[in-house]
């Protein structure tokens, strides 16, 4: 497969009805489209890295795009990955449950975020270059990139570790990961700091209620730095900040973890 085979061709979509947004935009002819979260205001503390200039970003994770437009808006040339239509997302299989029909709604709803995002990127005029794929599976006709950002992905995924290792072989210099903090993380992040329990990833499901359909881990900050000294990033820092939840009306707090490549890259 070539590199350019790998791109996808851009969807016309002009209508927001046919759209949901992930983060809220503000999109050129069509006003504010409201999201489930809003980093505009704390955009910079979620990526952190401040010099993108002439960086090549891989935004692993897309969704609806505000990542990848507000990186190529800061002179990244960027590739956007996200999930195929050919492929399924990662849904919890409860037993006793109609998995299928999840799975069906979910692939429903994510079409809907690829419109946002081709709508988006048809108005901000980007050139922002899109792969959709199997994110166990990153081709690797997309070519080395200066920096891999995983923005609030890892908790939705069977095997976050697996899916790390296929972007970061990708990845020459940096990594970025940005993960929501739930009430246990905040235990271990803060309470037990010099405890080996702080290196945690909790299981979430909860087989009682069927309950997340999605969400599958809890990742402690000194989880993540251990997956990505593994794969090559032996040198990284954790921050924290708070971004809005527009489904909660509340602020989140979040920790950003920047990985820079300390072994060779291949």
């Amino acid at each position: 497969m070539s590199e350019q085979e790998i791109f996808a061709k851009p969807r016309v979509v002009t209508s927001l009805d046919e759209c949901v947004f992930y983060h809220s935009m503000d999109i050129p002819g069509y006003g504010l489209a409201e999201g489930m979260w809003d980093l505009r205001q704390n955009v910079a503390k979620y990526l952190v890295v401040k010099d993108l200039k002439d960086k090549r970003a891989l935004d692993v994770g897309t969704a609806s795009g505000y990542l990848s437009f507000y990186m190529e808006s800061q002179g990244a040339e960027v590739i956007s990955f996200d999930l195929s239509p050919n492929h399924e997302a990662d849904v919890v299989p409860f037993a006793g449950y109609d998995v299928d029909e999840r799975i069906s709604n979910m692939q429903s709803w994510l079409d809907q975020i690829r419109n946002g995002y081709w709508l988006a990127h048809q108005a901000l005029n980007s050139q922002a270059k899109v792969v959709y794929g199997n994110i166990y599976d990153l081709p690797v006709e997309i070519g080395p990139v200066d920096i891999a950002v995983y923005g609030s992905i890892l908790l939705h995924l069977r095997d976050p570790f697996l899916a790390l290792q296929n972007g970061l072989r990708l990845a020459r210099e940096t990594v970025i990961i940005s993960e929501p903090i739930s009430n246990w993380i905040n235990f271990l992040r803060y309470i037990l700091p010099r405890r080996r329990y702080s290196n945690t990833c909790l299981f979430v499901p909860d087989a009682r209620l069927g309950e997340p359909r999605t969400t599958w881990w809890y990742i402690s900050p000194a989880a993540i730095r251990s997956f990505i000294a593994v794969l090559g990033f032996g040198r990284s820092k954790t921050t924290f900040h708070f971004q809005n939840s527009i489904e909660t009306g509340k602020r989140m707090l979040y920790y950003t973890v920047v990985g820079h490549r300390t072994e060779p890259f291949a």
